[in-house]
């Protein structure tokens, strides 16, 4: 648990530390030679190219990872994090080197996507695969990181503005938190090399050399098994974690632009967002333990419709000016609705898939979906400079109906909570919860 929410909070640090970045900074550092609201969105579009590299390094490192083991490819993958990060911090800037700078910074960024998408996997399952018990609970701790890594970086990211001053920040301070990626590079392979390989993966492992010396016929790719036997469940699955994608995209980055340009400091949003950031980590826990208990979909389903109807008073509260009012509205989207959707995602992701493909699967169903944080931000900006006064009811609507999209998949997917993990670990292709029967799932 300690490694993957370590590990997690390190990851989505430098992950998250661009989107904050590219809402409030990059705009005028890679693309200066563009007017506002266009640098504005080229920042985003960036920012949008790491989420569209998830779904390859969930790939990637779920191929292996199913293969090999969860523990190697968590190494690779916080190390790949920790360089491409660190470079960002020394890239030249547009001032600097041209059309060459954003170039940089686009290839880094996908670096980073990559790296991301194998992590969160990998860094579920070894919490999941290793719980005996309250799975929800302590997969969760993974996500709980990712609220963790945006607060760190936000507060460090604030620190380094305030010390400096306006000015010298856009000219270099900027850099100084994704130069401190190294030390967090350096604490986080620390403590991840010193954990053991999930008991679960080792009792499959040991089936499959079973197998070998009984000259059964190999197994197939990760990728073809759930592409070829589980294709229902993957879609369902990037259809329950869409909308919890969305939002999160919402409250986290396109609402820092929003408020900005609504008048409110950056310093002030940058507050409020730490200030959700820390407490979402207690909401993500909070409601995965209930989830133990009621079961995922109850939860999750509640927090879509709660997502679906706040998402009509989220900008009406930004809009009113008022800091107190700036804050409730994102602790109450941050750190109180959103994460009745995203803290069960952990364990409902990881007991959709057998143990030979379940890196692979979980990670290709979270990646996908997680797009919607990725593009929200783009889209969002697009729909409000095209749509004029009705533009956030719009916006609105379209994340009350994602919501829905949710609501749906959850009815056709059924409950999972209820799955054992070591009785998926033999037939990968044995049918998989639909339809509210666990059918390849024993009770535990």
């Amino acid at each position: 648990m300690t490694s993957s929410f370590l590990g997690s909070v390190i990851e989505y640090y430098d992950f998250l530390l661009y989107s904050t970045a590219s809402a409030v900074v990059f705009a005028d550092v890679f693309f200066s030679n563009l007017s506002p609201v266009a640098g504005t969105l080229a920042s985003f579009t960036t920012f949008a190219t790491g989420y569209l590299a998830r779904p390859l390094g969930g790939i990637i490192f779920g191929h292996f990872g199913d293969r090999l083991g969860r523990k190697r490819m968590l190494v690779v993958t916080m190390s790949l994090m920790g360089v491409a990060s660190f470079l960002i911090g020394v890239l030249p800037t547009y001032g600097q080197a041209g059309t060459l700078a954003p170039v940089l910074l686009l290839l880094l960024r996908i670096v980073q996507g990559v790296a991301v998408g194998g992590e969160w996997g990998g860094a579920v399952l070894l919490s999941a695969e290793h719980a005996t018990g309250r799975r929800g609970l302590w997969a969760s701790f993974t996500n709980a990181g990712a609220p963790a890594g945006m607060a760190l970086s936000t507060v460090i990211l604030s620190a380094t503005s305030g010390a400096v001053g306006e000015q010298a920040f856009l000219d270099w301070g900027w850099r100084i938190p994704f130069l401190l990626s190294v030390v967090l590079l350096a604490v986080g392979l620390f403590v991840r090399l010193r954990v053991t390989e999930t008991p679960v993966f080792a009792e499959a492992e040991e089936q499959e050399k079973e197998k070998k010396r009984e000259s059964t016929p190999r197994r197939s790719l990760p990728l073809w098994d759930v592409l070829r036997h589980h294709p229902r469940v993957l879609l369902l699955s990037i259809g329950v974690g869409l909308s919890a994608f969305v939002f999160q995209g919402t409250v986290t980055t396109y609402i820092i632009s929003y408020a900005v340009q609504g008048g409110f400091a950056r310093q002030t949003v940058l507050n409020g967002l730490a200030v959700s950031s820390a407490l979402a980590m207690f909401g993500i826990v909070g409601w995965s333990a209930l989830s133990d208990r009621v079961g995922r979909r109850p939860v999750v389903m509640a927090g879509a419709l709660a997502v679906g109807a706040y998402s009509f008073a989220l900008f009406p509260l930004v809009d009113t000016g008022s800091t107190a009012l700036l804050v409730l509205a994102l602790v109450i989207g941050q750190s109180l609705v959103h994460p009745m959707m995203y803290g069960p995602l952990a364990a409902l992701y990881t007991e959709l898939f057998s143990t030979r493909s379940r890196y692979t699967g979980a990670s290709l169903g979270y990646q996908i979906a997680g797009l919607g944080a990725g593009f929200a931000p783009l889209i969002f900006t697009e729909v409000r400079a095209d749509a004029g006064d009705g533009a956030m009811l719009l916006v609105s609507t379209i994340i009350a109906a994602f919501c829905l999209a949710t609501v749906v998949c959850l009815a056709l997917l059924g409950e999972t909570s209820r799955t054992d993990l070591t009785g998926m670990s033999t037939d990968s292709s044995a049918p998989l919860p639909v339809n509210g029967q666990a059918e390849a799932a024993q009770p535990s």
